[in-house]
């Protein structure tokens, strides 16, 4: 919308340059949005035009509003601000915009295919653990980037590597051998994810243990880890997986299983899924080959104890393993396969996008120059979109000592939360005991959801659990009691929503409120360009502050002009639809009461 105003101003102003001042080059124009402290709806950059004009800024702003102000059918006045020429657009204008967008089911989207195929990989988590606060916002962000680009018009493929194996993965199997007695899911009660990841953190126990006796035997702290008698039980059971060995192989899946079973019920809680899922277990080996070709054709560089490298000190970084002594692979080996299997999976793929947090910017950037050096064309479409850590209030969360902010333990404090705090508030008398679950799971993740998606992916953020669920300010809840507060107005009108007069005078707020939703094509295509959900967060969130001045500032229901009524019930009713949309596109839902 804004886009067809810029333009349609574009080509009149190109009309005045040629016409009246004979010049032919295209003089570059730019727009942007008009100050709140000066009256117009966009502005027009004239500086320029200064040169070209041979004249003062505001001389040239003068000549071009005139010009405008004549031929412009849309263009009703101006005026000038040193350089900047502010353009007051006619109510007729917004009100046509308004009445198309009403006739658009899904309005802001895109209204045909891009012809463009986007991977997006999220959560990929290890199965030694549970999923935690992290993963939260990992998951969040990268379901919400894929839906933003769906939303763009591109095909999407969602997906994730499961690392289910190599060191940590023997741990939590060692010491489940060693101390679990047989322990499962269904004789101890609990998640398959959660029993898996507490002999993680046992294992961590008795490694420190171990440790701390042979530094005071004597041994170095060095020595005392490579030598702890736990720590050669996990690496000799790695080298027996990857040599096949039945037993433990046996062992390895039945303990995964009782993982994929825990995070298929957290991924159901978050709201979150997949098209397809890899499994180190099966790329690594990919990795590995492509690594020997690698070494075979010079790219690579074997040591003297057999280990494979690449030297990347030409490109500004350091000298990195691909494949140890003995044989057995790293990270960076499964993540060589995993690439190369997901282009030959889906070949017209346009990009990959790695959501991964920025711990692992580094390794990102050496994957990329890897892939291309093994000459794949396409690793300049590979994107890796890092961000920031999530803090809490006790500080940074660590795995092995079990002192994680587990994501069912949150999702669930979430929901209680939102339940006391509504329940508070009354107004749900009438609905069942299902129904009202329903609501406090759906307010507990909205909150969880926007508080983690309103900023900035590549900002680290402090997660402060009492303040998302607050009905007031930039939270889920008070853009979800919004939602609520609209359907209602709409339920008591009987829905009586048809087109509107184009003739009416916008009073300034409903203008504004026009404006702003005229803006969410516009901040949608930023966002998938960005891979920033956190563009569309706080656009709803000045949307639903605007609709709230007008609500409170204006009769609707009580209005009785029939045609402003109307105007201003459709009004409501398109606002809501653009909040259930653009908060769609987070991944949250948005309740019809409250």
């Amino acid at each position: 919308m804004m886009l067809k105003l810029e333009n349609s101003i574009k080509s009149v102003v190109e009309e005045y340059l040629l016409n009246e001042e004979k010049i032919q080059e295209k003089l570059p124009l730019q727009f942007q949005k008009t100050r709140k402290d000066f009256e117009g709806d966009i502005t027009l950059v004239v500086f320029p035009f200064v040169k070209a004009l041979k004249c003062k800024p505001e001389e040239a702003a003068e000549k071009i509003g005139n010009w405008l102000q004549r031929f412009h059918p849309q263009v009703e006045a101006f005026n000038v601000v040193k350089g900047f020429l502010n353009l007051v657009i006619a109510d007729s204008y917004w009100l046509q915009f308004f009445n198309e967008a009403l006739q658009i089911p899904n309005f802001g989207f895109a209204q045909k295919p891009s012809g463009k195929t986007i991977m997006v990989e999220y959560s990929s988590p290890n199965t030694n653990k549970p999923l935690h606060l992290g993963h939260l916002r990992n998951n969040f962000l990268g379901y919400s980037v894929a839906e933003i680009q769906k939303a763009n018009g591109h095909e999407v493929k969602k997906v994730q590597i499961i690392n289910d194996r190599g060191i940590h993965i023997c741990k939590s199997m060692v010491a489940w051998l060693k101390f679990g007695e047989g322990e499962t899911p269904n004789s101890s009660g609990k998640k398959g994810d959660k029993l898996v990841g507490d002999y993680y953190v046992k294992f961590d126990q008795v490694y420190k243990e171990e440790i701390a006796q042979l530094i005071a035997d004597g041994k170095s702290e060095d020595d005392a880890k490579r030598e702890a008698p736990i720590m050669q039980e996990a690496q000799d059971m790695l080298r027996k997986w990857e040599s096949d060995d039945k037993q433990v192989r046996n062992l390895w899946q039945k303990m995964n299983g009782w993982v994929y079973d825990g995070f298929e019920s957290t991924y159901t809680a978050m709201g979150v899924d997949f098209d397809k899922l890899y499994y180190e277990s099966d790329t690594y080996l990919l990795g590995r080959d492509e690594v020997i070709k690698g070494l075979e054709a010079g790219v690579f560089f074997k040591k003297e104890d057999g280990s494979i490298w690449v030297d990347l000190t030409d490109e500004g970084m350091d000298q990195k393993l691909l494949l140890r002594a003995d044989g057995t692979a790293v990270y960076m080996t499964q993540d060589i396969g995993t690439a190369i299997l997901r282009f030959k999976d889906f070949p017209n793929l346009s990009q990959i996008i790695y959501t991964v947090g920025n711990e692992q910017d580094y390794h990102f950037k050496v994957l990329f120059k890897i892939l291309s050096k093994l000459g794949f064309k396409w690793a300049d479409n590979c994107y890796h979109l890092s961000y920031g850590m999530v803090d809490l209030p006790s500080g940074k969360m660590k795995s092995r000592e079990g002192t994680v902010v587990d994501a069912d333990d949150l999702m669930e404090n979430m929901k209680q939360t939102a339940q006391q705090i509504t329940e508070e508030l009354g107004k749900l008398d009438d609905l069942s005991s299902e129904q009202k679950e329903e609501l406090y799971h759906m307010l507990g993740m909205g909150a969880l959801k926007y508080f983690l998606l309103k900023v900035d992916p590549k900002k680290r953020l402090l997660f402060d659990p009492a303040e998302s669920v607050e009905f007031n300010g930039n939270t889920g809840p008070f853009i979800q009691y919004t939602h609520a507060r609209i359907n209602s107005l709409l339920v008591k009108s009987g829905n009586e929503v048809a087109k509107v007069n184009e003739d009416i005078a916008l009073s300034p707020i409903e203008k504004e409120l026009i404006k702003t939703l005229a803006q969410f094509s516009a901040t949608l295509n930023e966002a998938g360009e960005t891979n920033s959900p956190a563009l569309l967060a706080n656009y709803c969130y000045e949307l639903v502050k605007q609709f709230n001045s007008f609500y409170q500032s204006t009769f609707i229901l009580k209005e009785e002009n029939q045609v402003l009524r109307h105007f201003k019930l459709a009004l409501s009713k398109l606002v809501g639809q653009t909040i259930k949309l653009n908060m769609r596109l987070l991944g949250v839902h948005v309740p019809d009461r409250m």
